[in-house]
């Protein structure tokens, strides 16, 4: 073969370049799911109180963003219709409102407690009534101002199904609760590895949750950074 031949007389070779092959595209890493709060609100808040202060919600929501990263928190409330205001402010504040239908409970004063506690022990005696009095009917009607209205509102079971119902949805849960009712639930998520935080108003909670104390968080420690405070008592006073 002629040198003229090899070199392909000046001609472009005949064969096509390759092109060169795309770098396979990398799936990209999934994105953070962020944490979530479940909240017991009536046991937060009594919790609270009883240590002498008031949550300023405000302020936790914000906290919980910010050192926990928490993207959603659910505040579970059992439903009174005169607060229809306060759970739209919760809402303004970015909670996840879920609200529980209430029970209204019709008990005894603990003064009239106390007086039919001890009338029944001696309710009968010789084959009478020693509660009827001698002049006066024993079908007297007790007064209604002795007794009082419980309102019940128990969400224990909407926070256990909404954490279980939204398990892969977060990353990490907490937990804010003293209730032991909610022992199945934070025993479960520790073994998933999903549990966060298991924060309790104060340190009275219940002694069921004792073996958890890894997890536990007492919310009273962090008075300073979550109480409400009423700047407009200080300037009536001055």
């Amino acid at each position: 073969m002629s040198e003229q031949q090899k070199q392909g007389n000046g001609k472009k070779p005949w064969y096509r370049r390759r092109k060169p092959a795309k770098p396979a595209s990398r799936p990209e890493p999934p994105k953070p799911k962020g944490n979530y709060a479940f909240i017991d609100s009536q046991n937060l808040n009594l919790g609270v109180q009883k240590m002498g202060w008031k949550m300023d919600w405000h302020k936790l929501r914000l906290w919980l963003a910010e050192k926990y990263g928490v993207t959603h928190a659910y505040m579970f409330i059992g439903y009174m219709q005169e607060n229809e205001a306060l759970y739209e402010q919760m809402y303004e504040h970015g909670f996840l409102v879920v609200l529980k239908p209430t029970l209204e409970i019709k008990a005894p004063s603990e003064n009239n407690a106390k007086e039919t506690g001890v009338s029944k022990k001696s309710q009968v005696k010789n084959g009478r009534d020693t509660n009827r009095k001698e002049h006066g009917s024993s079908d007297q009607s007790a007064p209604e101002d002795k007794e009082k209205t419980i309102v019940k509102g128990n969400i224990d079971a909407d926070l256990v199904l909404y954490a279980m119902k939204e398990l892969p949805n977060y990353d990490k849960a907490i937990i804010i609760s003293g209730d032991g009712d909610f022992f199945a639930l934070v025993e479960y998520l520790i073994q998933q590895k999903k549990l966060l935080k298991l924060m309790t108003p104060n340190k009275r909670f219940s002694t069921l949750l004792q073996g958890f104390d890894e997890y536990i968080d007492g919310i009273e420690q962090h008075r300073s950074e979550l109480a409400y405070r009423d700047f407009r008592r200080g300037r009536n006073k001055k």
